[in-house]
């Protein structure tokens, strides 16, 4: 079996981590963006995120990912559709419980690939659908990462798009359809080198980070001996890193349940608002993603009550790519240079884990 770098071995780059882990807290944040150099552990974090996922539990042999306390309707119609088996004893149906899955959307895939396909022949011939699932069947209820994100076909992109906004993916084909839930975490790499993204997909991802490669010599050695280590015994290199894998998860799930009790005082409504007034964004999604990321904030930190804080470093990583009067390096600086406006001194909590 391929091992995966480890989550915890990652080599700074705290933002980086710091919005996968708050998107593996509160999926509803809807997603971060990756912007960076080559090189710089974007794909990496993304493909060791999986590790460290929260477990959830699933029917057996589902390849729709369904909720069995919420969507066994959805399986009974699905597992008809592509197996043509009936579950007439619903109570008999086995579920199991396994991690969240990162499943990886590659960028040249078709239209095919990404939604299903459906056996049209069987539709004409015996007034049956059988589909193949595809992509966002896959990654329901998990996170779709798009390495490349800028790259992929624009007709692909309307498709995530749609899926996105409707947590829904319809199959079609000469007039017959099938439709399945689809609510998935995007997660997307990209070097603006190489093109920018559709301002309609842009706005899609709730959160964006911006990375660049370490200019600590210490640190940039320390990554030359992790990564050789890794190389040379991945198995043994991965077994150094198991407690702290474990105890990562741990926090990820005690996070998790304490994120329905977290409150925020109305006041701190209004410097959400302010963030957002003062960089121009357009629209409220804005608003609305900065409240559940300094929500989810707060629940990281173990906390019941947002503070200033939390909305900082929240406006860090909402804003930047929700402004598109200005580069988004340049946006990202003018961002910083809002927080802790009302006390300057006050720096918020962003350390993941320390070793």
């Amino acid at each position: 079996m391929t091992k995966t770098y480890p989550f915890t071995a990652i080599v700074g780059q705290e933002d980086l981590k710091l919005a996968l882990l708050l998107n593996a807290v509160n999926p509803k944040i809807g997603g971060v963006l990756i912007r960076g150099e080559k090189g710089t552990a974007k794909s990496t974090a993304v493909r060791a995120l999986a590790d460290i996922l929260p477990q959830i539990e699933v029917f057996e042999n589902d390849p729709f990912q369904l909720d069995p306390a919420r969507e066994l309707d959805f399986y009974r119609e699905c597992m008809l559709t592509v197996y043509g088996q009936k579950i007439s004893s619903p109570e008999l149906v086995k579920t199991v419980r396994r991690k969240v899955r990162v499943v990886e959307l590659p960028v040249g895939a078709t239209e095919d690939r990404v939604v299903g396909t459906l056996d049209l022949e069987q539709a004409l011939k015996k007034g049956e659908k059988r589909i193949e699932p595809g992509i966002l069947a896959a990654a329901h209820r998990g996170i779709l990462y798009v390495d490349e994100v800028n790259l992929l076909d624009d007709h692909v992109v309307d498709l995530l798009l749609d899926s996105a906004a409707m947590g829904v993916n319809t199959i079609e084909r000469e007039g017959v359809s099938f439709s399945h839930p689809a609510h998935f975490t995007l997660a997307g790499t990209m070097n603006p080198e190489e093109g920018e993204l559709r301002p309609q997909l842009l706005d899609r991802f709730g959160l964006c980070v911006l990375v660049a490669g370490t200019r600590d010599p210490e640190e940039r050695v320390t990554i030359m001996e992790r990564r050789a280590a890794f190389d040379e015994n991945p198995a043994a290199f991965c077994g150094e890193w198991e407690r702290a894998s474990e105890e990562l998860v741990g926090k990820i799930e005690s996070a998790i349940a304490l994120y329905p009790e977290v409150t925020i005082e109305r006041r701190f409504l209004f410097e959400i608002v302010s963030f957002c007034l003062d960089v121009g964004v357009d629209g409220h999604r804005g608003d609305i993603i900065m409240l559940k990321t300094a929500k989810t904030m707060a629940a990281w930190h173990g906390r019941r009550e947002v503070v200033s804080a939390d909305i900082e470093f929240a406006a860090e990583l909402v804003l930047p790519h929700r402004v598109r009067r200005q580069p988004l390096q340049e946006i990202g600086e003018n961002v910083k240079n809002l927080r802790g406006k009302n006390d300057p001194d006050r720096k918020p909590e962003k350390n993941i884990q320390k070793h």
